[in-house]
């Protein structure tokens, strides 16, 4: 189980860094308390920058990500390439054992795993910061019939 975990997160670091560039949302929403000459390592993560990465659980679409304020509201959004939105909850992030930060674990209604391709993006709003995640691109099952 711990080889999993430890997998999952090597994955959601990737991911992290590969969502980076993508521009934020507009709006008040993406002011950043953080300065622009904030240390930077050499992937070009800003310290403490907030992260996604997701998985499977139960049939559904799992979202979580790390690098949050503790104790403070996320609103977790999952969103198709259109805009229009699949899911969104808010969320308390919590101190974990393995994700630093606070974190936050949600289970989505969105089903799971479905056919491959990209067709949305999930991202999370710090309340406490004012900032938003990179986006993470995500697969969002849809009915056929």
């Amino acid at each position: 189980m711990k080889r999993i975990i430890r997998t999952m997160l090597g994955v959601a670091a990737t991911a992290g860094i590969l969502a980076l560039g993508v521009p934020a949302f507009t709006g008040a929403a993406n002011a950043s308390t953080m300065s622009t000459t904030s240390a930077t390592s050499s992937a070009g993560l800003r310290q403490g920058q907030s992260f996604l990465f997701n998985y499977t659980f139960n049939g559904h679409l799992k979202v979580a990500g790390g690098n949050f304020t503790v104790d403070h509201r996320v609103y977790l959004v999952v969103k198709f390439n259109t805009g229009r939105v699949a899911f969104s909850k808010w969320e308390i992030a919590r101190t974990h054992p393995i994700t630093p930060g606070g974190a936050i674990y949600v289970e989505t209604t969105i089903a799971a795993p479905c056919a491959p391709g990209n067709n949305g993006y999930a991202r999370a709003y710090d309340e406490a910061t004012r900032t938003w995640s990179p986006k993470l691109p995500v697969t969002i099952c849809q009915r056929i019939d």
